[in-house]
């Protein structure tokens, strides 16, 4: 499938800022089952682009604004080929359990089986799999088990945008019995990698379907995750829609959670509130030739973001969007 993806981002400041400096990652994986046919990206007021690759194979675009600004505009426009995975079999031979436990796993998936940053265990993680049973799923096979727990996590939680924030740890979303993608992904890595199940965080986008209604924003980006099986490489699962990830999702990040690959990261220099604004659309290629070439921002994604900063030092933007975007 060909989709036409743009991804806007608007910093509004009600003060001048004198400077602004940020990392965007926002360029579409050229690999993971997907072909990067182009990417874009504009920035104004203008700035120079840098880029460099990260640990995980990202890759990270880099500016900086050194002069008075009142707004900041990022505007990325990517063409994706997608295919679809491979059919997977029903189940795995159990001793995949036993392949997983190897050293060659371990060494290869080391920091994807680590807890780290927001998919970590928590009392109250323990709490919601011992009244749901999870442990029990190790008793099927490894693909088996992650389907199943795919679907707890689906029927376990609801989605709601605004109850979590995005530097929410998984406890709030655990406790209030909802969130958004990114709880969902951060929930599930943390309980693959308790059972020793390397997983990974992916940020991207979903395409909407015509055939079934989903739980995520179309207007925002996306989470989910990937897990890891030596018998079949990485396996891609959707927790907030129940679904494995096909061809729908177009990855754009890799890491061991969402602190690693946030769309947007940076600092500001001045004395200002700033507010966030954030639109997305996702089209297959062929529609959207057909469509004006503009995208509406979403609805601030931060009211009245009010964070005060003395003239003398840097403050960091309200870019977090993965949730953000859907408020």
């Amino acid at each position: 499938m060909l989709f036409d993806i743009r991804h806007v981002t608007q910093y509004n400041y009600d003060e001048p800022v004198r400077e602004s400096v940020m990392e965007l990652w926002m360029q579409p994986r050229a690999a993971h089952g997907q072909n990067l046919i182009n990417f874009d990206l504009e920035v104004d007021p203008a700035a120079q682009l840098f880029t460099y690759i990260d640990p995980w194979g990202n890759t990270v675009r880099h500016f900086d604004v050194p002069h008075p600004h009142d707004r900041l505009t990022i505007t990325s426009h990517s063409l994706v080929e997608t295919d679809a995975p491979p059919p997977l079999p029903a189940t795995l031979d159990p001793a995949e359990w036993t392949r997983l436990a190897s050293d060659q796993v371990k060494a290869d998936c080391w920091d994807f089986l680590r807890p780290h940053g927001f998919a970590t265990t928590t009392p109250a993680l323990e709490a919601f799999c011992a009244e749901r049973f999870v442990d029990d799923l190790r008793a099927l096979d490894p693909l088996s088990a992650m389907r199943a727990l795919n679907a707890i996590l689906y029927k376990g939680l609801d989605y709601e945008a605004g109850v979590t924030a995005a530097d929410s740890p998984i406890d709030e979303a655990l406790v209030a019995g909802r969130g958004v993608c990114q709880d969902f992904a951060h929930i599930m890595i943390a309980i693959c990698r308790g059972w020793g199940v390397p997983a990974r965080y992916v940020s991207g986008y979903l395409a909407p379907s015509r055939e079934r209604a989903e739980r995520s924003d179309p207007q925002a980006t996306h989470a989910w995750l990937e897990v890891y099986m030596p018998s079949q490489r990485w396996i891609g699962f959707d927790p907030t829609n129940n679904i494995l990830a096909g061809e729908r999702h177009i990855a754009v990040a890799i890491g061991r959670d969402y602190s690693d690959v946030p769309p947007s990261r940076g600092v500001f220099k001045g004395d200002a509130e700033s507010q966030l604004s954030v639109g997305v659309s996702v089209r297959q290629a062929d529609a959207a030739s057909a469509e004006p070439e503009f995208l509406r921002l979403g609805a601030p994604a931060i009211a009245a973001a009010r964070r005060r900063a003395t003239a003398a030092r840097l403050d960091q933007h309200h870019q977090q969007q993965q949730q953000q975007a859907a408020q």
